[in-house]
């Protein structure tokens, strides 16, 4: 069977492997010629576009003289790579609140997501989404699942029934370098990418533009076919699903109002090309 390098174990993996190269202070060459492989392949395995063998792995970390923590870590990555329902099959990896929204995203029929400094979750790049992960108040392998379920998270984007995602999104989080430049210039065509699909709208909305209520914080609200609307707040240290009308109401017209304050769909693909240059 062909390795599926588009799994999220696999970019995962891809991510982490990266990471942990330039922690070390190791370049791709010079790492490659360490353990005798094309710079080419230890590439492809960077980008997620081939998936490394566990012994590969074993090589590259053995090369790099990594601790037994990090070793570990990313060997567990790599037994998984290419198990398409790693997610499923560790769901004690993941807090209740996660596994909660995984459950609304997957039988939603539409998602609107306001966020005022970061890139929405479902539109991360695996690099990005390690960025903030690993800045997170949580251990490695905590990370490790997170990033794992984020990018499995991705799918109900662009399965063959896919959920419709209205992403409103405040300007900085399309100048604020996490990750560094490389990491923000994948992000950015990759939200270029993402807006060619007819399920996807992405408007920004921009800074300096006075107050409004989106100031206040993010938030996503779920609506689906059969059932109430949800709401998702969250912050650092908690995360809340509301259901009440009212709220839904209210969190409705928040998002009517950031919408006419959004630029439009082709202004924003303007804004970020000017932000990838």
């Amino acid at each position: 069977m062909k390795p599926n390098s588009a799994s999220p174990g696999a970019r995962a993996l891809a991510a982490s492997l990266r990471e942990v190269r330039e922690a070390r202070g190791k370049g791709l060459r010079e790492l490659a010629r360490m353990v005798g492989i094309l710079p080419q392949l230890l590439s492809a395995w960077e980008k997620g576009q081939r998936v490394p063998r566990p012994e590969d792995i074993a090589r590259l970390l053995g090369a790099m003289r990594v601790d037994d923590a990090t070793y570990d870590r990313l060997m567990r990555l790599a037994k998984r790579a290419k198990d398409d329902n790693w997610l499923d099959a560790n769901p004690a990896d993941l807090p209740p609140a996660l596994s909660g929204i995984l459950e609304y995203e997957r039988t939603a029929t539409a998602i609107t997501n306001w966020e005022l400094a970061i890139v929405p979750g479902l539109l991360q790049t695996p690099d990005y989404a390690r960025a903030i992960l690993s800045n997170s108040e949580i251990d490695l392998a905590q990370a490790d699942a997170r990033l794992v379920a984020r990018l499995n998270r991705q799918r109900v984007l662009t399965r063959t029934d896919p959920v419709r995602l209205i992403a409103l999104v405040g300007e900085i989080a399309i100048r604020e370098e996490i990750g560094g430049p490389d990491v923000m210039s994948d992000q950015v065509d990759h939200l270029l990418a993402m807006m060619e699909r007819p399920n996807i709208s992405l408007r920004i909305v921009p800074a300096n533009i006075g107050y409004h209520r989106g100031l206040m914080g993010s938030f996503i609200l779920y609506e689906f076919a059969s059932l109430p609307p949800i709401v998702h707040l969250e912050n650092s240290h908690a995360t809340a699903f509301l259901h009440e009308d009212g709220v839904v109401r209210s969190y409705r017209k928040q998002a009517k109002i950031l919408a006419g304050k959004a630029l439009s769909e082709d202004d924003t693909r303007t804004r970020l090309r000017e932000v990838a240059r």
